[in-house]
């Protein structure tokens, strides 16, 4: 873990100077556009507490029910493999995938919005739930593509000369592309800071609102997150004009045309279309759909697999391109994220029991997400160097230990830690208290461990195939926590926890509150949590295989 210096001013300075402040001054303009896609990701959390709300006051969806929905939620990120392939292919008109991305995302808003103005008028066409689901899987379909699109972006955004036309060295390179994917990092958990400042202005006071209020108030906010899909089709736009400028400006410093534009482009030769990796993609999307439309049973399951096999015979098909070493280091550090990502996590029962039973209102939400965005963002410049110089067995190790003991509180709480607290404290440390301190020390954890991978995608990967190889271990990576929703599903079928459901109109309760197996499944969270990713840094030792 990363440590402070003796608290002497010199060395403190020279701290901060090397682990946050360099970060800012290496921030370049040819950085921004792909990071303004990163921020759009990042700020479609703004509607996160009200559907949350949305979900729990209006909807009478199971929690088994939401964890599944999660699944396929996470599906599509599956695609990322097919869709990054089909970015090398059509690499100079890639920012037409943004745009249609933003589509996607403004109609998800767009159906949420319409439920919360006139659910009647949405109820006469298709049912409020089908709806809501339908609004829940169109965003990150939408969301995926501009991510793969953003992730090519990055390559483009590293300049090959300074501004006196002087070309860069291979090791000023790498630091750039580990710095670009830094801040890729940043820029997410910054647009989940801007997101929680946002609202805890806006809820501040809505415990005392009227219900006809609050709907007013969550159609506000759906209405300000339109503003999505406009700044990732602005950040296509800069990097157009961008372009344009620093072609001129080598054009001044005496470089021909045909010069110019062999230092602009990163495809140097166009891959040969792999049948493989795009018919493979269309025909797991097609049974994806009709899985999903059909109901089968273990239909999950069933996608789980297939997706699984198909992605990992699409990675075999890509490391010819990579020699024997880079692929022993890639498998290695794949199944390290792989492992950490896919443990199961205790569903949305946690938060029901936080807003029902500790009283935690829109308000309180938001200031927790506010500190742990905060304190994420810190954690990106504070484990920096960590991150860099560590090897990945270390950084998971380092991770999984520090998430056990950090999930510890929430359980306690389950059991009365708070009230304990308490009364030795004079109130002092309850449990909102304990909330905000939990949630501030376990916020940086998660956006720490894919940074190496990505910057070694950056500076290692065939030049031709860079969106493909950052689009396949994305798929991966993100099958993990695919599979993560699965063992969520399951355990919030084996400790069922249920909040109180009561009819709209009626006021009749039709399912009563039970909070009776909270803990056994926080118990088998936190135990599964340490488990698997334990296990996988063993078996990573145990075949010898490299990491990152």
């Amino acid at each position: 873990m990363p440590t402070l210096p003796a608290l002497r001013p010199a060395g403190l300075m020279a701290w901060i100077d090397r682990n946050i402040l360099a970060l800012g001054r290496e921030l370049r303009l040819s950085y921004l556009p792909p990071l303004m896609i990163y921020l759009a990701f990042s700020i479609s959390g703004l509607t996160g507490i009200v559907g949350t709300f949305f979900v729990k006051d209006y909807l009478g969806l199971s929690a088994e029910f939401l964890a599944a929905l999660g699944f396929w939620t996470m599906l599509p990120w599956a695609l990322k493999l097919p869709l990054g392939h089909l970015v090398d292919l059509i690499w100079r008109h890639k920012a037409l995938l943004v745009f249609l991305g933003a589509g996607l995302i403004a109609a998800s808003l767009l159906i949420m919005f319409g439920l919360l103005s006139d659910r009647a008028a949405m109820a006469a066409i298709l049912p409020v739930e089908s709806w809501y689901v339908l609004s829940v899987l169109l965003a990150p379909v939408g969301y995926v593509i501009q991510d793969v699109v953003a992730d090519a972006m990055t390559v483009e955004a590293i300049p090959r000369t300074d501004l006196n036309g002087r070309l860069f060295s291979e090791a000023e390179q790498r630091l750039m592309h580990s710095t670009m994917q830094t801040l890729g990092r940043v820029a997410t958990v910054g647009g989940t800071l801007l997101v929680a400042a946002v609202n805890v202005a806006m809820f501040q006071g809505t415990e005392s609102l009227p219900e006809p209020d609050k709907l007013v108030l969550y159609r506000r906010i759906y209405a300000l997150a339109l503003s999505i899909p406009v700044i990732s089709v602005a950040g296509v736009v800069l990097a157009a004009a961008l372009r344009r400028r620093t072609a001129r400006r080598l054009e001044n410093l005496g470089y021909t045309r045909l010069e110019v534009d062999a230092l602009l482009t990163v495809q140097t030769e166009r891959p040969e279309p792999n049948w493989w990796i795009l018919g493979g993609g269309l025909a797991f999307a097609a049974v994806s759909v009709s899985v999903g439309l059909n109901r089968t049973a273990y239909g999950q399951e069933i996608i789980f697999l297939l997706s699984m096999y198909i992605v990992i015979f699409l990675m075999y098909q890509l490391f010819d391109e990579l020699t024997a070493d880079a692929r022993a280091a890639l498998v290695g550090t794949a199944v390290l994220i792989f492992a950490f990502r896919a443990v199961p996590l205790p569903g949305p029962g946690s938060s029901w029991w936080m807003i029902d039973v500790l009283g935690f209102d829109q308000a309180f939400m938001a200031r927790l997400a506010l500190v742990g965005s905060a304190v994420s963002l810190a954690g990106l410049f504070l484990f920096r160097r960590f991150m860099a110089e560590k090897s990945m067995p270390y950084i998971i190790l380092t991770l999984t230990l520090a998430g056990t003991v950090l999930a510890l509180p929430t359980l306690g709480m389950y059991y009365g830690l708070h009230e304990w607290t308490a009364a030795h404290t004079g109130g002092l440390v309850d449990a909102r208290f304990i909330a905000l301190v939990d949630t501030a020390l376990e916020s940086p954890l998660g956006q720490i461990s894919m940074v190496p991978l990505l910057a070694w995608i950056a500076h290692s990967a065939p030049p031709h195939l860079k969106a493909t190889f950052f689009a396949v271990m994305a798929s991966f990576t993100n099958l993990a926590l695919a599979l993560s929703q699965l063992g969520t599903k399951y355990l919030n079928a084996l400790f069922v926890v249920t909040r109180e459901i009561r009819d709209p109109v009626s006021g009749i309760v039709s399912v009563p509150a039970d909070y009776s197996q909270l803990g056994p499944l926080l118990i088998a969270v936190i135990v599964l949590g340490l488990a698997i990713p334990l296990g996988a840094i063993a078996v990573v030792k145990l075949m010898g295989w490299r990491t990152v």
